[in-house]
């Protein structure tokens, strides 16, 4: 692969990352209420599933799923009603972010007076909505399948394969930490905290909304 070859993709991997979404969504929100380390760990998670879908379109195996419509309408389908099922979660929260942010202060980690199970849960839940966000959402695909044909055959070398896969994983995973980084400032946190209530319920609406859409344009 050419370096103006790997520029452009460069490029393209920026826009996608920086386009907003469910995505982002799923980053602020476990930003906001798990701190700095549960929405680090979300983006990179949300970043393995970029990867892995680079990798599927590296194999060609993106061409068959599109080409098996009752296999990709199924992945879509699973999708819409997982972001359905988070949609769901977030209007029915009562204050689930304001509660959280003062156990997760902005910091790399909750309180230490935070139970050690409600820790590895909210870990857990972070890298589990990262990964399954980037991986249940079809849109993901058809972006790889009508933009990465071109790099695809650009990449004769093991090197350059290996770009296709990494540069759009490294790319997702440092725009969303620095999302992260962002909304965890100390200058920032307290004014997101005074509108959690709104945020949480406008990221259900987001997510479900989305999820219609899913389900409408299959």
């Amino acid at each position: 692969m050419s370096f103006t070859a790997w520029l452009s993709l460069l490029a393209i991997c920026c826009l996608g990352a920086m386009s907003p979404g469910p995505s982002l969504a799923m980053v602020v929100r476990h930003t906001l209420t798990g701190g700095r380390g549960k929405g680090i760990l979300c983006a990179w998670a949300h970043s393995i599933g970029i990867g892995l879908y680079a990798l599927v379109t590296l194999l060609g195996l993106a061409v068959v799923l599109k080409q098996a419509p009752m296999v990709f309408n199924g992945i879509a389908i699973i999708g819409a009603l997982y972001l359905a099922w988070m949609g769901v979660k977030a209007l029915g929260s009562k204050g689930g972010i304001s509660d959280k942010l003062d156990a997760g202060n902005g910091s790399d980690s909750a309180s230490s007076t935070e139970p050690a199970g409600h820790s590895r849960a909210a870990t857990f839940a972070a890298a589990r909505d990262g990964l399954a966000i980037s991986l249940f959402n079809p849109k993901i695909m058809l972006f790889f399948l009508a933009l990465f044909s071109q790099f695809v055959m650009a990449a004769e070398s093991l090197f350059g394969q290996s770009l296709i896969v990494f540069t759009p994983l490294i790319i997702d995973g440092l725009w969303y930490t620095f999302i992260a980084l962002i909304l965890s400032h100390p200058s920032v946190l307290p004014k997101l905290r005074a509108k959690a209530a709104i945020i949480d319920k406008l990221s259900g609406v987001v997510l479900i909304l989305l999820a219609i859409r899913v389900i409408v344009t299959i």
